[in-house]
């Protein structure tokens, strides 16, 4: 339980937080190399993890975290941790779509990468299973079952029988 202390600490740090485009504007996530967008990246992750007790991409720091990771990530799509690290973020803040497409184009995965994965494609079957859309639902499970098995893709695969 959070008291008013705690609660008035959260409340200054979401108010005093920079704002993406202040953000930007003073130092311009395309003006910054890859490598700068990346270590910016972490440093706003980190602060967002303690700022907000759900991270969402709404959120000022946790936007500014994922803004700044694919920025890295294109302007050095070579690069794999760069990737990752956004397919993480995208994983993090509930951004199922992202998470499962860059997962899916980082290829081969390790083993808490498919975790991470699997989690997103289990998101996107449950929601296309809520909207009547078995098809994409089955296609969600099959490529989450691929990278991870879990229960949650059990359950929904069940569901699509």
């Amino acid at each position: 339980m959070l008291t008013a202390f705690a609660l008035t600490g959260l409340a200054a740090a979401q108010d005093t937080a920079p704002t993406t485009t202040d953000t930007m504007e003073m130092t311009g996530p395309a003006a910054m190399s890859a490598s700068e967008n990346f270590a910016k990246a972490q440093e706003y992750a980190v602060q967002a993890d303690v700022a907000y007790p759900v991270p969402f991409y709404d959120r000022t720091l946790w936007k500014a975290a994922v803004d700044h990771s694919y920025y890295a990530a294109s302007m050095e799509a070579g690069n794999r941790d760069y990737g990752a690290y956004l397919a993480q973020l995208y994983t993090k803040t509930q951004w199922w779509i992202n998470a499962y497409n860059a997962w899916n184009k980082l290829g081969a995965l390790n083993d808490q990468e498919k975790q991470w994965a699997s989690l997103s494609a289990a998101k996107l079957a449950y929601l296309a299973l809520q909207r009547g859309d078995n098809a994409s639902a089955r296609m969600y499970v099959e490529k989450g079952m691929s990278w991870a098995d879990s229960a949650s893709l059990q359950a929904i695969m069940k569901r699509l029988k």
